[in-house]
């Protein structure tokens, strides 16, 4: 997969370790840290969504300190 095909956050200027999100074949969306990319999660449209709903609801605000 090519670089420019990955995107991270524009939250994420003056951050050194960012989560970078691509879009991979049969729309399997690819995940990985810029600090180690060579490690990559491989997750659905879906189950994104519903961490993101997650996260925005506050289910994980616990592993936040």
């Amino acid at each position: 997969m090519k670089q420019s095909e990955w995107q991270k956050s524009s939250y994420c200027q003056g951050v050194s370790n960012c989560l970078n999100l691509a879009l991979g074949a049969d729309g399997v969306l690819l995940l990985c840290e810029s600090e180690d990319p060579e490690i990559v999660l491989k997750t659905t449209p879906e189950r994104l969504r519903a961490f993101f709903l997650g996260v925005k609801a506050g289910e994980f605000d616990h592993f936040v300190t």
